[in-house]
């Protein structure tokens, strides 16, 4: 082997480091279980995600949280150790829920909290009775005190002063101080623990409010994932990291790309607008060309339509963003984002909430409880969108085509729009009017059951029903006022 040909080798393998998800068996797809309990996500892995063709969780994150009056769901982001114990469970029913799921194909991501510890708080105690006094900075359990922090503190105030977003307090949580050596060993001898417990990799929460080079050294430093728990020697966990970034900003996603994925909020914000009616769906047919849209590269970005912060209005967004209140729209916005071949796609699950602040469906004694399941859907206050089977299905489209281009692109110039996968699957998305046209769907000969409004069951289907000509073509139709917005053909779905 020349130098030229191992000198590009290496260069390939750091371009590639965090930026490989791992999925099992042609897997492409996360979803976000966002306050599920671990005994819950274990038995979803085995009875539904895995069946299903999902490839990964994202849990809410691990370690021991603040207290707070009435739990609401953002006492997660204030941590008082690095202990696993919240009210999704402790550390062995965490280790037990991720080898279940990586036996059922379904990996596990931690949402992880490393840009700060909690603000002030009297008395300040934790999920597993850790206590601190968080007016000194003081975290005994890690243990911190002030050294560890950016003090005396100061509030982000102006977001073009780059140095101030990442060394001042985010909405009055202690900032702790990545540059220091002390700091940096703590963060990566709780990714190591996590890792050793057999995670594929984690959510970066906050990265935007930590310098670059602090997170480039802390991921170089975590272990390799667990060949104990069934990886390959020399893999490195997968790393995501949450860079809000829409332009006008001091701080870039462009800062961030380089040793790891990034979350690209321009995506869900963008796919808003085009499925609320605001903008031409016309103009996706341009999304291969991501710089024209300010996004990362494809291989760059975890990509989604919705996640808990901004479907409650927080983070990037506002009334752009499409979430389970809004059902029609919203499917026809992840069935895009499932079929287009751009970045990692990660589905939304939700519990259901009026008030933003509203933490998970409870007991009495602020437990939080179990997903009720009746006809496969959620029925107690959770809302369970990856059982939708409109997602689910296009989870398994997305499986399905794999790399196959974008191919036979129609619209009618408008919110009409049309495509393939290679010669795999199709779909058509209609926002507006009736949608009545033969189509080039690249597919064979044959009858289709379209996946969207059912799918096959005892040789017939139980929904539309679409037929192929020997060209490929097909009368494709979708009505203003039927309740699915579109329409989804695969070869596995023939008759």
């Amino acid at each position: 082997m020349s130098v030229f040909v191992l000198i590009f080798t290496s260069f390939l393998a750091l371009a590639l480091a965090h930026k490989d998800p791992h999925y099992q068996d042609g897997r492409t797809t996360m979803v976000h279980l966002f306050e599920w309990k671990f005994k819950d996500i274990a038995k979803e892995c085995e009875d539904f995600l895995g069946p299903k063709g999902y490839g990964g969780v994202q849990v809410s994150p691990v370690n021991e949280n603040l207290v707070i009056k009435d739990r609401p769901w953002f006492e997660r982001y204030q941590p008082i150790s690095y202990k696993i114990i919240t009210r999704s469970g402790n550390e062995s029913e965490f280790k037990d829920m991720v080898k279940r799921c990586k036996k059922a194909g379904v990996l596990i991501y931690v949402d992880a909290v490393v840009n700060h510890m909690t603000k002030d708080a009297q008395p300040a105690y934790g999920t597993g009775s850790s206590s601190a006094d968080t007016s000194k900075f003081d975290y005994p359990e890690v243990p911190y005190n002030s050294k560890d922090f950016h003090t005396p503190p100061c509030q982000i105030q102006n977001y073009n002063n780059a140095t101030e977003v990442r060394i001042c307090e985010l909405s009055g949580l202690h900032d702790l101080n990545q540059s220091k050596e002390y700091v940096r060993r703590k963060i990566i001898k709780f990714f190591d623990k996590v890792v050793d417990l057999g995670v594929a990799g984690f959510r970066i929460d906050a990265a935007k409010h930590m310098w670059p080079q602090d997170l480039d050294f802390i991921y170089d430093k975590t272990k390799n994932l667990s060949t104990k728990a069934g990886f390959a020697s020399n893999m490195p966990p997968y790393i995501y990291q949450e860079v809000i970034d829409l332009g006008g900003e001091a701080v870039s996603k462009f800062e961030y790309n380089n040793f790891a994925n990034v979350i690209e909020f321009q995506y869900g914000i963008t796919l808003g607008s085009m499925f609320r009616g605001q903008d031409k769906l016309a103009r996706l047919k341009t999304f291969d060309n991501p710089k024209a849209w300010r996004m990362l590269s494809s291989e760059d970005a975890l990509v989604m339509v919705d996640n808990h912060d901004n479907q409650r209005g927080h983070g990037a967004g506002g009334a752009s963003i499409l979430t389970y209140k809004d059902p029609k729209p919203y499917k026809m916005a992840i069935a895009f984002m499932l079929a287009y071949p751009y970045g990692h796609p990660r589905v939304m699950s939700s519990f259901n909430f009026t008030d933003p602040s509203q933490g998970p469906p409870a007991d009495s004694n602020e437990n939080i409880i179990s997903p009720k399941i009746s006809n496969d859907r959620c029925v107690n206050g959770w809302v369970c969108e990856h059982r939708w089977p409109q997602i689910y299905h296009m989870v398994q489209f997305r499986n399905l085509v794999g790399n196959k281009p974008v191919k036979n692109w129609w619209t009618d110039g408008n919110n009409q729009i049309a495509f393939s996968r290679g010669s795999i699957g199709f779909i058509a998305l209609n926002v507006e009017g009736d949608l009545s046209e033969e189509l080039q769907t690249g597919l064979p000969a044959g009858t289709y059951c379209d996946v969207i409004t059912g799918d096959v069951g005892n040789g017939q289907c139980t929904g539309k029903s679409v037929t192929v000509d020997g060209s490929g073509k097909a009368r494709i139709e979708i009505l203003s006022n039927e309740p699915e917005g579109v329409l989804v053909l695969h070869i596995m779905a023939k008759l």
